[in-house]
């Protein structure tokens, strides 16, 4: 696996972004999602701890489209290359294990379609960023 292809300062830009947009999705979609969780107010325990699992999985998609952008393009990523693959990750493997998972959990299609549509954004943005930000700097000499 070829690291020289990653831009570290891409991976945690776009984390940060991915996060601010799941943070912004979830408070605009919050009683919608918590009907099609089947969560309720009393039921919902307050912590910090689903925040920071959330940021680092956003670092680790991150890392891994990076990897995944860097290797399809010849190390020289660009945004249309990062949106692109981002979506197809997400329709291979989020859209697909959502609609698998939720469909054996017994919830609806909305809770799907409100997750679906989470993280659908998630890796747009975090495609987008890393391939804006491009292929890191060679090191000078």
């Amino acid at each position: 696996m070829d690291f020289s292809v990653v831009n570290w300062l891409a991976v945690i830009v776009a984390a940060v972004a991915a996060w601010l947009f799941g943070a912004i999705w979830y408070t605009g979609l919050s009683k919608p999602w918590m009907k099609a969780a089947k969560i309720g107010p009393a039921s919902q325990k307050r912590s910090i701890l689903p925040f920071v699992i959330s940021f680092i999985a956003e670092l680790v998609m991150a890392l891994v489209l990076t990897l995944v952008v860097g290797a399809m393009t010849g190390g020289e990523p660009n945004p249309l290359a990062g949106i692109i693959f981002g979506f197809l990750l997400w329709l291979g493997f989020v859209a697909t294990t959502l609609t698998t998972n939720h469909r054996y959990e017994g919830f609806g299609w909305d809770l799907t379609l409100i997750d679906a549509g989470h993280w659908l954004g998630v890796l747009l943005i975090i495609g987008a960023i890393i391939g804006w930000f491009g292929a890191p700097a060679a090191p000078a000499g």
